[in-house]
């Protein structure tokens, strides 16, 4: 089993028992359900930032610890101030280290977009990723099938999220819904290996 599969699998079991913990009408109650989201695709156009998106990430299974103790309030205030266009807050604890509450931290101190950043495989995240303020949410086309993402996609949107859909091959390309994304993102890093190579963007983008 790959690092992927390990993440996914564990993923879909923590999604089941975050739905029994805190189901779907107590996320609603969250005052960001009545808050209208910050594009992401705006903000990556606008010519005062710097088109990009800056990550919070505590740790990775590539890396290891790398801001575990880190304040997610300074850290994303000072991408801010550094012209960053939104800002990307891994939420995954077991394998990243995040949490809803960073991203909840970084919404309310930023005016910027915040991009819930995890292996979605679920429309209940996409509740828990609006409940915490995300304007927006990845959603990674190597770990699902295409009917999966066009359904995750529509109810992204019905939720006022945008969404960046994640590739890193050709075969990922021919999964992009044909509505409800307008923003893809390229990954160099294989998600099986870990592996990072430039020449992924370089292959897609000819």
């Amino acid at each position: 089993m790959s690092i992927l599969e390990e993440i996914v699998l564990s993923k879909r079991e923590e999604v089941a028992e975050r739905k029994e913990l805190c189901p779907i009408k107590l996320l609603e109650r969250s005052l960001y359900f009545t808050t209208r989201g910050v594009s992401l695709k705006q903000y990556l156009l606008r010519k005062d930032r710097v088109g990009i998106i800056a990550e919070f990430k505590r740790r990775s299974p590539s890396r290891g610890d790398l801001l575990v103790h880190a304040s997610v309030e300074e850290i994303s205030i000072g991408y801010m101030q550094a012209g960053a266009s939104a800002l990307s807050i891994l939420t995954d604890k077991k394998y990243f280290g995040g949490s809803g509450e960073d991203l909840t931290i970084a919404r309310r101190f930023n005016f910027c977009p915040v991009l819930r950043k995890d292996f979605i495989v679920d429309e209940y995240q996409l509740f828990e990723a609006k409940s915490w303020g995300a304007d927006a949410v990845l959603l990674i086309a190597a770990i699902l099938d295409k009917d999966a993402l066009v359904r995750l996609a529509k109810r992204a949107v019905d939720l006022g999220l945008e969404v960046l859909f994640e590739v890193h091959s050709e075969r990922d390309l021919a999964k992009l819904p044909s509505t409800g994304v307008e923003i893809v993102g390229v990954n160099n890093r294989d998600l099986d290996t870990l592996e990072v190579s430039l020449e992924t963007s370089r292959e897609l983008v000819s």
